[in-house]
Parts: C-alpha cells; structure tokens; sequence
C-alpha cells in the first residue's frame, strides 16, 4: 500500500516539518532519494522510446527490487525508536509492497506487462519522490510550500490508484497462479501442512478493504492538521 505513516509535524522552519511516513533511511547517506527520479526518468524515457508500456517493468525491476528491499531498514529504525513512527503501520506499508515486487510481479511474469502493473509504478514512484524532497527541504530547514502542499495533497489522487493497481495486478496473477499451483502446498506430506497461495492472495486483496480506509482517513487527518500548522506527534502503538 502507499506510504501515508505521520510521524511528526512542526512549522516550515523547523528541521521536523512535518514527517510523512518513516523519515527516509539515513537519508543524508541514502542513495534512494536521487534514484527515484532517475527510476522515474528511466520509465519516462522507456515510453517515449517504446511507445508502449509493455516491457516497461523489465526495464527497470533491479532498480525497484533494490529500492523496495532497502525500504525493509525504515521498519528496523520504527523498533528501535529512532523515529517515532508506528511499527505496524509502516511494517504494513512496508511488507505490501515488497510482496507486490519480489512474490507477485517477479514470480509471475506472465502480469509483468499489465497496464496495472504501470498504476501502481506510477503512483509508488511519484510519491517517493514527493515524499524524499519533503524530508530533503526539511532537514535543510528550507522547505518550499509547494512541496509540503505536494506531499499533502498528491496522496488524495496517487493512494487510490497505487491500490487500485496493485489490486489489479493481484487479480491478473489468480488464474496463473491457480493453473499452476505456485507457492502451494499439497497434503499429503512429511509435514502435514498444507497451504494453497490461490486462496491466500483472496485473502491478502480481502484485506485491504478495512486496512486502506484506516490508513487513508488516517492521511486526512494528518493533512488537515500539518497544513494548519499544528504539532503531530505520533509513538508506537
């Protein structure tokens, strides 16, 4: 799911103006801010080449893979507290989208080249890069307006399609998946367990009917309250 986790909000002038989602990794350190806009010009530059979106994910999967998997240290720094970010919600974030890159789009390549595929590329892309200039400006206690405007606004549009593509994108993979019984179980066997990917990847698209209202009237009630200028401050739950 999108990334909509509110750790804590001050004034633009201050260096915490405002955290949206778990600060960024390091972020002084972190390669990751940069190499989402050259994701972002790799995928533009693959259409206006190509003209077509098929082949799109192909193109740039290691760069995502690797940006999806480091994302696994924000959970790391919500447990041992160096951000005040709850460590269910970002874990949630987190995992959803490492599931959607390394068991859904890289396990099965027949959906590789499905226009949802694109949506939720999309949307994940122009949020990170939304939400990386929003950490970058404020640690260098000049954050721009339309920048603390962006990374309150572009959520309303950019959460509903990232989910909707992903959504998507998990059902493509159920007739797949079901013809070929991937990442299943069958009893019998030495362990006596069974488990059948088919019914948990229902299961894992039923989920996100009560979490994705939770975390996006959740945004809301952030968004109202940064851009007015009050103090959030989220802990762990």
């Amino acid at each position: 799911m999108g990334r909509l986790t509110e750790a804590a909000a001050a004034g633009s002038g201050s260096r915490a103006a405002g955290w949206a989602g778990s600060p960024p990794t390091l972020l002084p350190l972190s390669p990751t801010s940069p190499r989402w806009l050259v994701l972002a010009i790799a995928m533009v530059r693959f259409y206006m080449e190509k003209g077509t979106h098929r082949g799109l994910y192909k193109s740039i999967q290691k760069t995502l893979k690797f940006f999806q998997t480091f994302a696994l240290l924000e959970i790391v720094h919500c447990l041992i507290g160096i951000v005040p970010t709850s460590v269910i919600v970002t874990g949630v974030q987190v995992s959803s989208r490492i599931f959607m890159v390394w068991l859904i789009t890289h396990s099965i390549k027949p959906i590789q080249n499905e226009e949802s595929v694109v949506l939720f590329l999309v949307a994940w892309t122009v949020t990170e890069i939304t939400r990386y200039s929003f950490y970058t400006f404020s640690l260098l206690d000049h954050l721009p307006y339309f920048i603390k405007w962006a990374r309150y606004n572009f959520f309303i549009i950019l959460y509903p399609v990232g989910v909707a593509g992903e959504l998507l994108t998990i059902y493509a993979a159920l007739p797949h998946v079901k013809k070929t019984g991937m990442f299943s179980i069958r009893l019998p066997n030495k362990y006596n367990v069974s488990f059948d990917y088919y019914y948990f990847l229902l299961i894992t698209m039923a989920s996100y009917i009560p979490l994705f209202p939770q975390l996006y009237f959740h945004m809301l009630r952030q968004r109202r309250k940064v851009l007015h200028g009050e103090v959030i401050v989220e802990k762990d739950d």
